[in-house]
């Protein structure tokens, strides 16, 4: 049964809980990461976690992920929007990703409404808060199960 799940949070997700809560809610990344971890259980899902500050362990981490990971639930932060290094190492991995983002990307400045690793996810899942990562999980298991 393929159904390892790798969520992966990039730049800055380890300040939720500080940031702006009308954009990104009140959760810390612990919070929202063990309602992650609930939401995939109950989905028959198991999730490993992964986030770092830093591009290049960013980059490392999806480049060890052979093996060890069916499918991936990202969200990279503010690289969505321009690390193309991130894009080359997600084709690299060869898996089915969900691209996430807390909020509404499309209502906010046009910088954000580019995201460079769109097009190798199977969908993108936005402003939708904690909530978004149950529907990408979802998402996987239907993709997994084809």
């Amino acid at each position: 049964m393929r159904n390892r799940i790798e969520v992966m949070h990039g730049v800055n997700l380890d300040q939720l809980g500080r940031r702006d809560p009308a954009y990104y809610g009140t959760l810390t990344l612990s919070e929202l990461e063990r309602g992650i971890s609930d939401d995939a259980g109950v989905l028959g899902l198991v999730t490993r976690f992964f986030h770092t500050n830093h591009e290049g362990e960013f980059v490392e981490h999806l480049h060890r992920l052979e093996g060890l990971a069916d499918g991936i639930v990202l969200n990279a932060g503010a690289w969505t929007h321009y690390s193309y290094a991130i894009r080359d190492a997600l084709e690299l991995t060869g898996l089915p990703a969900v691209e996430v983002h807390l909020s509404d990307v499309e209502a906010r400045e046009d910088w954000r409404r580019q995201s460079v690793i769109r097009e190798l996810c199977v969908e993108r899942v936005a402003g939708k808060g904690a909530s978004g990562y149950r529907e990408a999980l979802e998402r996987l298991r239907l993709e997994l199960a084809a």
